[in-house]
């Protein structure tokens, strides 16, 4: 009785969830689909970057970054405390490009993260209209600045986030990141962002554009000076400010390799799945049981132990799983990514779980080889919520 209820239970889960995430992601419109719409005189645009030993993708994604088309940008990278080539390879493109300017950080201030504190000096080095905050490894298409300053502009928005497209030479990670991706869109509800009244917002280190009076608005990077997950954290307190925003999917237009196996997109969320929940052990607890009760066990669990009613069940709740993978709106993904949905529940929940242990048995984080003690993130944590 108990496992036909749970088969029950499972099967409306992902029907539900398939059906609110694509319904609600055909909501978001495509960068590719937008029309030049920008009037002369354009309004000035800064983007601004903040590096760190980036050698490996550093060069194409600056080139890429230097040669857009739109009329009335500047570029301004902030090498902070960087020990490898990146400093040699700025100093080659800076010499290319006359709108490249590089600021080069040598010691970090107490109470910044490396990355936030590098993106607030970018911020008071510059005076442009509007602000686009990126990463060092993201591929611009030559109109991606003008596109999204056209639809920006058309909209009246204070913050537009582009969703890039990720690229990757391993399937399995691929097939783990649609996992990721599925639960972070159920979670910030990204469609909702431009509702005025929603409390929804999202953000992304690879395309954050705000308009400068916002992002003051907002409170800056001061405002969330500690916490690793920036990107998320700076959508939100721009929405709360009373920002206007809204998100695009960057498919073809705007490509990050954002991690390269599954090793290393384990290791790079260790340092911020915490931080996710606000450093709250309950929370974690609550993440890792829903994720094992709706997406790990119920496949294995009711193959093994359930009667021919409920395997018959659990079989159509893979198929709503292939489908959700294989159509979800701005994923491009296969349909056997559905097969994988228990693998990439396991990686996640390890994720959680090992974050939150290393965290508090280390008594902080350790991100790019700098320390930050826990009591300190979790007290500027609890000013920002």
């Amino acid at each position: 009785m108990l496992l036909e209820i749970y088969s029950i239970l499972a099967l409306l889960y992902w029907v539900f969830l398939s059906l609110y995430l694509i319904v609600n992601g055909h909501k978001i419109n495509y960068l590719s689909s937008i029309q030049n719409t920008v009037n002369k005189p354009t309004p000035s645009v800064i983007i601004i970057i903040a590096v760190r030993n980036e050698e490996y993708a550093l060069r194409e994604a600056l080139i890429s970054v230097c040669n857009l088309d739109y009329s009335n940008y500047k570029v301004l990278v902030v090498n902070d405390r960087s020990t490898d080539n990146t400093g040699k390879i700025l100093k080659e493109l800076q010499a290319t490009f006359e709108k490249l300017t590089i600021i080069n950080i040598e010691t970090l201030p107490t109470g910044w993260l490396g990355k936030n504190h590098a993106l607030y000096t970018g911020y008071n080095f510059s005076d442009e209209d509007y602000m686009l905050f990126t990463d060092a490894d993201v591929l611009f298409k030559k109109d991606v600045l003008t596109k999204a300053m056209s639809f920006c502009l058309s909209k009246d928005l204070d913050h537009l986030t582009v969703l890039p497209e990720i690229i990757s030479p391993s399937p399995i990670l691929k097939s783990v990141l649609s996992t990721f991706v599925i639960m972070l869109m159920a979670l910030q509800r990204p469609w909702a962002a431009k509702i005025k009244n929603s409390k929804a917002s999202m953000g992304v280190g690879a395309f954050n554009l705000v308009k400068r009076k916002a992002y003051e608005r907002a409170g800056t990077h001061k405002a969330i000076a500690m916490r690793p997950d920036d990107d998320l954290k700076l959508a939100a307190y721009i929405k709360t400010a009373g920002g206007k925003a809204d998100i695009l999917y960057g498919q073809g237009e705007l490509q990050l390799e954002w991690y390269i196996n599954v090793k290393e997109f384990i290791n790079g969320l260790m340092k911020n799945a915490f931080s996710g929940f606000d450093y709250n052990v309950l929370k974690v607890i609550g993440g890792v049981l829903g994720t094992l009760l709706f997406l790990v066990l119920p496949i294995p669990l009711i193959l093994i132990f359930g009667n021919s009613l409920e395997r018959n069940m659990i079989f159509c709740m893979l198929l709503v799983q292939v489908i959700l993978y294989w159509k979800m709106p701005g994923s491009n993904g296969k349909w056997w990514y559905g097969f994988m949905s228990i693998y990439g529940g396991i990686i996640i929940i390890y994720i959680f779980i090992r974050s939150a242990i290393i965290t508090i048995g280390n008594g902080g984080i350790y991100w790019k080889k700098t320390f930050y003690s826990l009591a300190e993130l979790r007290k500027t944590n609890k000013k920002s919520l």
